[in-house]
This record gives C-alpha cells, structure tokens and sequence, in this order.
C-alpha cells in the first residue's frame, strides 16, 4: 500500500494553510516556498480541493486560498477523495469473485490485506487537519 505524492502533497498544504488562513488567505506561492511543492503540483491539487469544496479561494491583492470548514471537521480522507486518492491494499475490487493474482479464487492473505485496508481507512477517518495542527504544535521548540 502506498500514497502517492498528491494525497501526502494534498495533506501536507492544507495543515500549512490551516496554521496561517486565521490571518489572512494564504497564497500558493508561500505553502510551496514553506513545503517544498511546486506550485504547478498545488494548484493541480487546489483545483480539486476547490471543487470538492474543502478550500475555497480569494481573489485580490491579498488573495489566496482559506479553509471552507473548521479544521476539525476536514477528515483525512476529505482530502484523500478530493484529490482521487485510494487507500488500497489490494488490487481486486471487493465486490469481484476473482482475486488480485487474476485466479478464479481469492489468495489465501486476501482477508487480512482487507482487513487492513479497514483499519487504515478508519485510521484517516478519525484523523482531522485540526489533529494534524496540534500534533505539529506539540513537536515544535
């Protein structure tokens, strides 16, 4: 199982934004400078953070973009959908009487690489970026 870069990117500036949209609406360009994003890559990102209404943007000179919602109620996997990210540990669909490997039957870890993805997707659930926010207070010196 493994994220790629846009969930992790997706994460990584919505908590930069949320630590700094109390002020101001926060511009692309600072979340790339303080993340090391490129700026293509988030406004690929915020596009579809826009779209499924989890930011919303703020035209003028102070413009940028700021949270749609408290940071307590954006869930991980808020994000992880806007963006088209799936948490998957196994290649078959659910629903499917064949297995990954493309057999007839299912592979004899099948169950427990689902019961994973179970417990990880419920991991992102209970997660909000307002978790995220006092995680990273309570590591800063």
């Amino acid at each position: 199982m493994k994220l790629t870069s846009k969930g992790r990117y997706a994460v990584m500036a919505l908590v930069d934004l949320a630590r700094f949209d109390n002020i101001n609406p926060v511009s692309l360009r600072d979340i790339s400078l303080r993340q090391g994003i490129s700026l293509d890559y988030l406004e690929q990102i915020f596009s579809k953070l826009k779209k499924n209404e989890i930011v919303k943007s703020i035209r003028g000179n102070q413009g940028g973009y700021i949270l749609n919602k408290n940071p307590k109620d954006i869930k991980l996997t808020n994000i992880f959908h806007a963006v088209d990210e799936k948490v998957k540990t196994v290649q078959c669909k659910k629903e499917s009487k064949k297995g990954c490997n493309g057999k007839a039957t299912k592979c004899i870890t099948h169950n427990l690489w689902d019961e994973l993805e179970v417990h990880i997707n419920t991991f992102f659930e209970n997660k909000s970026l307002k978790d995220l926010l006092n995680n990273n207070r309570e590591t800063r010196v």
